[in-house]
């Protein structure tokens, strides 16, 4: 039986910036799967923007194909990756050997390659799988949570205690990825699963938003914003006004409170309350 879905408003915004001469970040939003990716093509390499369409393209492809099989495992909790998390995963490692493959086989493309961030939502479990520096935020009760961990040369030396975040973001080598898809012919690629609650709301960007607005005010931004429209154009247009040096790509998702999610949650709930 198919986990019931939550209600959620989704809303999405791409912009090349104030610096760079195209747009090289791609997104894909499914609705009917709840799946939702973001890829960023390697700025200053070949046919970024191929590669990021790529990866989203390939990576829907592949849920699309897997969207008639069901699956009882929804995680333990100890460790152990639900089926919904585990195709994602291995949609994404299909994603790299495309990628890969096309810029050995297209002189081109030689050396493409891109960053991805994707999300999926069954019933009220998170499955969120990412390589690379685009991230995915949680924001729950007006605090926003970082759930993915970057894989770059700053963020691991941040994490070895060799330098603060301070340092990291005023860093020139915040751009050298230790991952990314595309570069190598096999990638590891980073899941994770959580439980959502009723008025959650998810951030997946890509690192033109991150390196340009702090996360306080991206979290002040998602939290007064009145519709997730509204939060999608201001997160973009506040990155363009700190100067615009990267594209910013952002995808805003916001769970709306249901009575039957609510029931599920709190059991002493009544509809007759609200």
């Amino acid at each position: 039986m198919s986990a019931r879905q939550p209600q959620c408003d989704v809303a999405a915004l791409s912009d090349k910036g104030r610096v760079r001469p195209i747009n090289e970040d791609s997104y894909r939003i499914c609705a009917e799967q709840r799946l939702f990716v973001l890829s960023d093509g390697l700025g200053g390499a070949a046919k970024g923007e191929v590669a990021s369409a790529m990866a989203v393209e390939s990576v829907v492809a592949s849920l699309q194909e897997d969207a008639t099989a069901e699956s009882s495992s929804n995680g333990d909790g100890n460790g152990v990756l639900s089926h919904e998390t585990k195709t994602l995963v291995e949609a994404i490692q299909l994603a790299n050997q495309k990628i890969h493959e096309q810029g050995t086989r297209d002189p081109a493309c030689r050396g493409m390659g891109a960053t991805i961030v994707a999300a999926r939502i069954t019933g009220n479990r998170l499955s969120v799988v990412h390589v690379g520096d685009s991230r995915a935020y949680l924001l729950r009760a007006n605090k926003l949570e970082q759930l993915t961990a970057d894989h770059s040369l700053v963020a691991e030396q941040v994490r070895q205690g060799l330098m603060t975040p301070e340092q990291a973001a005023a860093s020139e080598l915040q751009s050298v990825l230790t991952r990314a898809l595309g570069t190598e012919a096999n990638v590891e690629v980073d899941a994770d699963e959580i439980e959502l609650f009723p008025s959650d709301s998810l951030l997946l960007c890509s690192d033109g938003l991150t390196r340009m607005v702090p996360e306080e005010e991206i979290a002040t931004i998602l939290v007064q914003a009145a519709a997730v429209p509204a939060a999608a154009e201001r997160l973009v247009e506040r990155a363009n006004e700190y100067g615009g040096q990267d594209n910013v790509t952002v995808v805003v998702i916001r769970l709306l409170k249901s009575k039957s999610w609510l029931a599920k949650f709190m059991p002493w709930f009544s509809p007759n309350l609200v």
